[in-house]
């Protein structure tokens, strides 16, 4: 028998499989993890899970891609 790809939907059911934060953390670090990442600063290093987060919630990845948009603007 092989192994199956995971798909988009099954790999979003079954999560990253590595330690996420949640959204009321996300929400509360993320001026911080963009401001790490435009000063070319390590943003995973100072918030271990937000990527992963980012990665699986499209709520948070959004508010995430207009902050970067915002601050690299300025």
């Amino acid at each position: 028998m092989t192994a199956m790809p995971i798909t988009g939907t099954l790999r979003r059911l079954l999560g990253p499989g590595e330690p996420e934060v949640t959204c009321e953390v996300c929400f509360a670090r993320l001026d911080a993890y963009v401001d790490a990442g435009v000063l070319g600063q390590d943003a995973d290093a100072l918030v271990p899970g937000m990527r992963a987060h980012l990665a699986g919630c499209p709520a948070c990845s959004d508010e995430h891609q207009s902050l970067k948009a915002l601050v690299s603007s300025a």
